[in-house]
């Protein structure tokens, strides 16, 4: 069974035009949010613009929620639930598109400045699973956000403008690498060398030199507190994400690929969010999911084992005038979701670790994976054929390109996603998104016409499903 490359629909001209452009969209929103909160900052203007209402403002004025009306929940500025209300009572089910917006990356300890042998330095600490060798000798730079004791958040992000400086992770020259390259990979580059080379000037002070001490820390404390009034006990209480610097680009001669930082799992947050704007009065109320988190388990409050989502639901049943336990419950039931995650694409240089008929492959559309896990399934949500039956109907009948896939070969490795977490609930859940090389390293690579098939795909999934 052969599947057709997706681009072969789309000749050159407005059709083709369809593809680049929301390509190009997509590819702004890479640059510009390269953190969960910065997406959630992104989705929560585009909302509004849309003629979202915040959920709070709703359950403030108390009236009932009516058909067409379109709501939405942020939750702690890391994660948000999107509601387009259906005619259906909530009772029934929901169409649920659900993505995760964090990525993997390095994050900045509590107390991450120091000085050695006059040079600043940020200590840090790796997030989600990397090949930690990936991340030295490139331009890496700094977002994230201060919180401050008297309430105010200071937001942060310095590498990514023309004019900002960048940071990086030395390594050793090949002149003196000898014992390091008998190491194996995961041992190359330790989690505790993963420090940022910030800074070498010392402040200019009056005291004789062997009385000043890490005035080159000083001079960085000195920096931040001029730009940002940022005092060193205020690391404290910071969220700092190290990332990549630079923007995502368009990855070959023909433009038919994007290279960016942290398309795992935005590739398919963003045609999910845009698939959500489309909707107007559905059948079934249709919902955006955006979780933070899942890269180290989906954990905490702002991860999907959060009940987060189930509270907003629950006031949203209260909304429509008839909660209880029992409806909360159907409503989750009753629900239909994709779990919208990306999958490993199929890469020549590589090809043992995969199994050719049952790999994704750029250019062949939005990516099913029945199940996920490792090795035995385990870890898996093992979607039911009967849904996945329905899903490929859907799809045939639109004309949209699909394939389907496993992430690697049975004894190779394996993944996990959100989709255990809501099919606990009962409902009928599949992971479903765009293949991706170089997945989880800081610059990953997708192929556009796969994207535009996964917006075509989340959109017919909320008005059929």
């Amino acid at each position: 069974m052969e599947n057709k490359n997706a681009w072969v629909k789309y000749p050159e001209g407005k059709e083709r035009d369809k593809v680049m452009g929301f390509a190009n969209e997509y590819r702004k929103f890479i640059s510009k949010c390269k953190t969960e909160r910065e997406c959630v900052d992104e989705f929560e203007a585009l909302a509004k613009a849309a003629g979202f209402t915040e959920l709070k403002q709703r359950i403030q004025i108390g009236e009932p929620i009516m058909a067409g009306e379109k709501i939405y929940v942020s939750h702690m500025g890391k994660a948000m639930a999107l509601f387009v209300i259906g005619k259906q009572s909530l009772e029934n089910g929901m169409n649920i598109l659900g993505a995760h917006i964090d990525s993997p990356r390095l994050d900045l300890k509590q107390v991450p400045l120091y000085e050695d042998t006059e040079m600043a330095m940020f200590d840090t600490h790796y997030y989600g699973g990397v090949k930690k060798y990936q991340w030295v000798t490139m331009p890496l730079a700094i977002h994230g956000v201060f919180a401050k004791k008297d309430g105010s958040v200071t937001k942060v992000s310095i590498g990514d403008k023309p004019e900002d400086p960048v940071f990086g992770i030395s390594d050793l020259l090949i002149h003196l690498s000898g014992e390091q390259l008998e190491k194996k990979a995961a041992k190359v580059i330790e989690g505790e060398k993963l420090d940022l080379l910030i800074g070498s000037i010392p402040l200019d002070t009056e005291q004789e030199k062997e009385e000043a001490k890490e005035t080159v820390k000083k001079n960085i404390l000195r920096i931040l507190e001029e730009t940002y009034q940022i005092k060193e006990e205020d690391f404290l209480s910071a969220e700092l994400e190290v990332v990549p610097a630079g923007e995502a680009r368009d990855y070959g001669f023909d433009r038919s690929m994007i290279m960016g930082y942290g398309h795992d799992d935005r590739v398919c947050a963003y045609p999910s969010f845009c698939a959500l704007l489309e909707m107007e009065a559905p059948e079934k109320t249709s919902v955006c999911l955006l979780v933070d988190k899942e890269e180290v388990g989906s954990v905490g409050a702002t991860g999907m084992h959060s009940k987060f989502f189930e509270d907003a639901l629950a006031e949203m049943i209260n909304l429509q005038g008839n909660y209880s336990e029992l409806s909360l419950r159907r409503a989750m039931r009753n629900s239909s979701m994709l779990s919208s995650d990306v999958s490993a694409a199929f890469d020549p240089n590589y090809p043992e670790v995969t199994e050719k008929r049952n790999a994704a492959y750029f250019g062949k559309g939005l990516v099913f994976n029945k199940y996920t896990g490792s090795r035995g399934k385990s870890g898996s949500n093992d979607a039911n054929a009967e849904y996945m039956a329905k899903i490929r109907n859907i799809l045939d009948q639109k004309q949209i390109s699909y394939q389907t896939s496993e992430l690697g070969k049975v004894d190779q490795g394996g993944g996990g996603t959100i989709a255990y977490i809501l099919a606990n609930y009962g409902m009928q859940v599949i992971d479903s998104g765009v293949a991706v090389l170089n997945m989880h390293a800081p610059w990953e690579i997708i192929s556009k016409v796969d994207l535009y098939e996964a917006l075509l795909g989340y959109q017919a999934f909320l008005k059929e499903a």
